[in-house]
């Protein structure tokens, strides 16, 4: 990419961040209750009796938190600050510990499940935080909930990690996040969050068991997950690792690979980050390849044993697209990576981003016409993906 091209992608997403930042900080201040908002629909109204999940409000804590450490914005410490304080009072369980998965608007506990997933969530929100803040509880507290994780999720017998439980960590039926999701024991999207959430534990901490866990988890994307032959990720197994479905998911294909990198560096093992750099190349051909359509953005995903495709845009995939191809073009110097990734740009400016009533839309349609039933603001619909993307790539175009 020229420089003149590299700088204006840059000063753009430069921009970008500041407005993705302004947005969070003056439409979700719940001022009534504490904390923030649960809801904002597709017009930006507030819904201000929805209910508060676990993922929106640890993905806050995260985006403001690694805001401030990438800024060094007193200004932005304040609401990580709210953040945290509302997540310890409210979201932790003080009975079996953990993370609850949702509150009531007021901040009583609605749905106490513990999903893995969201311990994940907890555990990447207070590492950042830490280094925010330099805080030891939040170090400790992230500490305790990888012991947790590890305690009653790792499957001692056939390795991976379990999806859910009961509020006092026993066996649940239903493990899945919601209901588009299959009900598997063992999914790739929950292990992804181990990894980024263990990797930066493992950076402040530099604990030996997280370090240890780290790396099983690395051998277990490339071993497990990995699909040499399809050059995908898998996403749904049982216990026993036989694989439940055979739908790919574009957007966690192309963000598992600058996740696994990091991961690699964290572990400090060139063995493994030559795997990872190497099957990376391979994914984003891939993922360019199957997904991708110039000027029309990165399509959802795939049935592999059906061929049922669904064309629908995410706003958080185009963004995973932008990172992924950046660390793609730096381990093979592939310029396609550099093509595709400013066209997705583009078009993600053009269609994602609501100048009417803000913030971006959740999902477009083949038609690029955006899903008005979807939120602004919700449990799934936070400032962690396009706000880290933007952070990711200013610092390294």
């Amino acid at each position: 990419m020229p420089n003149d091209a590299n700088q204006k992608f840059k000063s753009e997403l430069e921009n970008e961040l500041r407005e993705i930042l302004k947005y969070w900080k003056y439409n979700t201040l719940d001022e009534s209750n504490g904390g923030f908002y649960g809801r904002r629909n597709f017009k930006n109204k507030l819904i201000p009796k929805a209910d508060k999940g676990i993922i929106l409000n640890t993905r806050l804590l995260w985006a403001f938190s690694a805001a401030g450490n990438f800024y060094k914005d007193e200004s932005l410490k304040v609401y990580a600050d709210r953040a945290y304080e509302y997540l310890k009072d409210h979201f932790q369980d003080p009975s079996h510990y953990g993370l609850y998965w949702e509150l009531d608007y007021t901040g009583k506990p609605k749905n106490t499940r513990k999903q893995i997933y969201a311990q994940a969530f907890g555990i990447y929100a207070l590492s950042e935080y830490y280094r925010l803040r330099g805080k030891e509880e939040a170090k400790d507290w992230a500490l305790s909930l990888f012991d947790l994780v590890e305690t009653w999720a790792r499957d001692q017998k056939n390795n991976g990690y379990l999806e859910a439980f009961k509020n006092d960590w026993s066996p649940i039926a239903d493990v899945r996040l919601s209901e588009k999701e299959d009900n598997s024991a063992k999914t790739m999207n929950t292990h992804l969050h181990l990894l980024e959430a263990y990797t930066t534990l493992a950076q402040i901490s530099k604990n030996t068991k997280v370090l240890e866990a780290l790396e099983n988890l690395i051998v277990l994307f490339l071993n497990r997950f990995y699909d040499e032959t399809s050059q995908h990720f898998h996403l749904f197994f049982d216990e026993n690792w036989h694989r439940t479905k055979a739908i790919v998911s574009y957007g966690h294909d192309i963000e598992a690979i600058w996740l696994l990198t990091e991961a690699c560096k964290a572990v400090a093992n060139p063995k493994l980050l030559l795997e990872t750099k190497s099957i990376s190349v391979e994914v984003a051909k891939t993922f360019l390849k199957q997904s991708y359509i110039p000027k029309s953005g990165i399509i959802n995903e795939v049935d592999l044993d059906t061929g049922n495709v669904d064309t629908d845009r995410h706003w958080w995939a185009q963004m995973e697209a932008l990172v992924g191809l950046q660390y793609a073009y730096e381990f093979s110097g592939d310029i396609q990576f550099r093509n595709a990734q400013l066209d997705i740009w583009n078009y993600t400016k053009k269609h994602f981003i609501d100048s009417k009533y803000g913030e971006w839309h959740f999902r477009l349609n083949e038609n690029q016409e955006p899903y008005t039933t979807e939120d602004k603001v919700s449990m799934w619909k936070a400032p962690y993906h396009n706000s880290r993307a933007c952070m990711v790539l200013i610092k390294l175009i």
